[in-house]
């Protein structure tokens, strides 16, 4: 097996458990309704990250152009998707029993870790980004640098604003934006 392929199955192992995650803790509401309360601001960012992962599988067939792979480029491929999986478990813990049940209350009190992972995740895009080649980082469009940059800023502001209504529509603006970028991205309509 050459080296991207091994990494691809060491990626998609990670992946597979990252959505297994989210698919569960959304099913999970659906079979005990009455055990949690939902919380909509919460399940949008489930949706935010299942796409993010879609997006990271699709964005991480790039690496096929590397040839020569070094222990440390492998090493941080497989942090990266880390860092997804954890978006995945904070979104979705084992249990609610400290937070009244309510998947609201245990956001909020999470939510610095949530954004923290979020925004370094952003971070580490570039870094990912670079890895592909100093001529592919160099071909993507302006608004790759300055979607990263931005969305990073926004999460870092997330941490400390407490208010719901900040939540709700940062939520919304990054699911719709995410949407676009995609869409342009990979132009679906070709």
């Amino acid at each position: 097996m050459d080296t991207f392929g091994h990494l691809r199955m060491v990626v998609g192992f990670i992946l597979s458990i990252s959505i297994a995650r989210l698919l569960l803790g959304g099913v999970k509401l659906i079979q005990h309704p009455g055990r949690t309360r939902p919380y909509w601001v919460h399940l949008l960012w489930a949706l935010y990250i299942f796409l993010m992962l879609i997006h990271f599988w699709w964005w991480e067939y790039g690496l096929k152009t590397l040839k020569n792979w070094t222990f440390q480029e492998y090493f941080f491929v497989v942090l990266f998707i880390t860092l997804y999986f954890s978006l995945c478990a904070l979104l979705f813990p084992d249990d609610l029993n400290d937070y009244k049940g309510s998947f609201e209350d245990y956001f909020y009190s999470r939510k610095k870790w949530f954004f923290g992972v979020l925004a370094v995740s952003f971070i580490a895009d570039f870094i990912d980004t670079y890895l592909k080649g100093a001529d592919y980082f160099l071909k993507q469009q302006v608004e790759y640098p300055v979607r990263n940059s931005v969305h990073f800023v926004l999460c870092v502001a997330a941490m400390f604003v407490s208010s719901r209504k900040f939540h709700a529509v940062l939520v919304i603006l990054f699911l719709l934006y995410e949407l676009s970028y995609i869409w342009r991205l990979f132009d679906l309509l070709a």
